[in-house]
């Protein structure tokens, strides 16, 4: 199955000059979706994580059904303020300014081998962020996964772990 058939794209989307990669219409066609999610445990089984890091917001949707099969657990990786109890924060620059990402305090235990997963990379910042605040818990990054690259923007080169993408864009259309 094509699944860029299923992602649609929406153009100057949050604003001018953008084109959003929507995956709402994968999400809402259950055999693209059946199909993302077994093609994401293939992508993520070798790296035989003990849980997944789900970066906000579109990740949650990612990681908890892929968790499944896996047989692991899922971290949730929140902007600031939106976790409960004791939270880890890790602060990290954008393009005009800085965002903050927290995890809860007893989210991860050391030694744990974790697999960040999101929607799409683009970037990579909030990728190696969420690595950061990971590996300052003691986890191990084992690798990283997103439905969605855009090849063109070259995000991959910063990474500094494995990264696997089920589909990917060389270009913004």
């Amino acid at each position: 199955m094509d699944l860029k058939k299923h992602i649609r794209q929406i153009p100057d989307f949050p604003k001018p000059g953008i084109n959003f990669f929507d995956i709402s219409t994968l999400l809402v066609h259950p055999e693209a979706w059946r199909t993302t999610v077994e093609r994401m445990v293939e992508l993520l089984k070798p790296w035989q994580p003990d849980v997944l890091a789900a970066i906000d917001a579109r990740g949650f949707l990612v990681a908890a059904p892929v968790a499944i099969p896996l047989k692991c657990g899922v971290v949730m990786v929140r902007k600031s303020g939106k976790l409960p109890g004791k939270v880890k924060s890790h602060s990290y620059g954008l393009e005009y300014g800085t965002d903050v990402i927290e995890i809860q305090n007893d989210a991860v235990k050391p030694g744990q081998r974790v697999v960040i997963v999101d929607d799409l990379l683009a970037t990579g910042g909030t990728l190696m962020a969420a690595a950061a605040l990971l590996r300052s818990s003691g986890a191990e990054v084992v690798g990283a996964a997103a439905l969605i690259e855009l090849a063109f923007i070259n995000g991959r080169a910063k990474l500094d772990m494995p990264f696997e993408a089920l589909v990917r864009y060389e270009s913004d259309n």
